[in-house]
């Protein structure tokens, strides 16, 4: 299927590795002109040409940014002034008891997770309405709706999320524009990935074992007992940025594998 993205430029934030990366690529493949972020500009040049060869598509640059420092975003926002797609999806997690979550840690895990989303949008979302067209995509989690109790400062970030995308969505009232959510389930990105295996180590089990555990302890409600692949949520989110969804807005829409136990 042609998702007609071709020549709409998109900024994937947090896509040198997992769901960002896996997003990025999907977008390259579909002949989006792809911005890729991360932290370190060694890494983010790297896997931008990286992705230049896997997938053919030679317009994909990176842009090297910390999503906790403002002034870092303020320049990213100075070398890329308009896109068409925005992913918001740097984002940060940390299991941690909630007696022990300082205000430190509540202030980090907002600044990074829900005002990165924000400021960008802040300065697209209008520009977005002047072409009247444009995809804003937060890429929230399961989290939002079922908050782990081992994250809960996490959970509600990614609640906060939703309603900043669903405040959006009913700004673009008669336009093109789109702003929705993705709720990714538990997804085997790296960093899942370097949990589940620390955590199987200390507990000397097999990391087929952990996820099973998991599975059946942790996310119980899960349809399909195992962890999502980064591509599966790719996949969803390629049409959410694609003309294909111009009737898809203000929606929170799942991959979560079954994990929210509700009809709706």
């Amino acid at each position: 299927m042609d998702l007609k993205l071709k020549n709409k430029t998109a900024l994937v934030t947090g896509s040198t590795a997992g769901i960002g990366f896996a997003i990025a690529k999907a977008l390259a493949f579909e002949g989006a002109d792809v911005y890729i972020n991360g932290r370190d500009k060694n890494k983010v040049d790297t896997v931008a040409q990286e992705l230049v060869l896997a997938t053919g598509n030679s317009n994909i640059k990176g842009i090297a940014a910390d999503f906790s420092d403002k002034q870092q975003i303020d320049q990213l926002l100075k070398q890329l002034p308009a896109v068409d797609i925005l992913i918001n999806n740097v984002g940060i997690f940390e299991p941690k008891a909630f007696k022990d979550i300082t205000d430190d840690d509540w202030f980090k895990f907002f600044e990074v997770n829900v005002l990165s989303g924000v400021r960008l949008s802040r300065v697209y979302f209008d520009k977005m309405l002047e072409e009247n067209w444009g995809r804003i995509i937060f890429i929230s989690s399961e989290s939002a709706v079922q908050i782990p109790a081992e994250m809960i400062h996490y959970g509600m970030t990614k609640t906060a999320q939703i309603a900043v995308a669903r405040g959006l969505a009913e700004l673009t009232v008669g336009t093109k524009v789109t702003v929705n959510s993705v709720l990714p389930g538990p997804t085997l990105s790296e960093g899942v990935d370097g949990f589940m295996k620390a955590l199987a180590t200390d507990q000397g089990k097999s990391e087929a074992e952990m996820e099973k555990e998991f599975f059946t302890n942790m996310r119980g409600t899960s349809l399909i007992k195992r962890f999502i692949s980064p591509e599966e949520i790719a996949n969803m989110v390629a049409y959410i940025a694609s003309p294909l969804s111009s009737a898809t807005n203000g929606a929170v829409l799942r991959a979560d594998g079954g994990v929210i136990k509700t009809a709706f």
